[in-house]
């Protein structure tokens, strides 16, 4: 993952966003010249300013990723090629790398994301990383259920997890 937005609240970053329809509700997406830097549901450019109080926003003006990323959300197994600008802790980032190899359609726990990238105990922190992921879909943190089977928890809701599963055959 390379230097990101998310660094000192977007200090000399130019991003450009939209808010868009989707069959699963307004969906907010913004991005730097180095890939998508949010992905979210419900969120307007009001928040989007909040998060990112150093950058300078453009709303629109990036249409050919705008729809690949619709298309993604849409249409799963169609986005692995966008690309994401993220930065997290080693450990985010070691967990959000474990979350893009999780195959179109198959689910892992917690635990088994935090055993494959090396701290099997670390489950709660896992968790924790999986909810810090500013690119919901693209790194497909829906995609991360409990031991026991149940779904978990979901930033936007977990009606919107269950279709996302759906979609894929999950």
């Amino acid at each position: 993952m390379t230097a990101s937005a998310w660094v000192d609240g977007g200090r000399g970053a130019v991003i450009h966003w939209a808010v868009v329809p989707t069959t699963l509700g307004e969906m907010l997406v913004a991005a730097t010249d180095k890939g998508v830097c949010r992905l979210s549901f419900g969120e307007d450019g009001a928040v989007l300013a909040a998060r990112f109080p150093k950058a300078k926003l453009i709303e629109g003006g990036f249409d050919a990723l705008l729809a690949d990323v619709v298309a993604a959300v849409e249409t799963p197994g169609t986005g692995d090629h966008i690309p994401v600008d993220v930065r997290g802790t080693v450990f985010q980032e070691a967990v959000w790398r474990a979350l893009r190899s999780i195959p179109l359609g198959e689910t892992r726990t917690y635990a088994a994301i935090a055993a494959s990238i090396g701290h099997p105990n670390a489950v709660r922190a896992t968790g924790s990383a999986n909810g810090a992921n500013h690119v919901s879909v693209l790194i497909p943190c829906h995609r991360v259920i409990r031991t026991d089977g149940n779904l978990g928890g979901y930033a936007w809701g977990l009606n919107i997890k269950r279709e996302l599963l759906a979609r894929e055959g999950a």
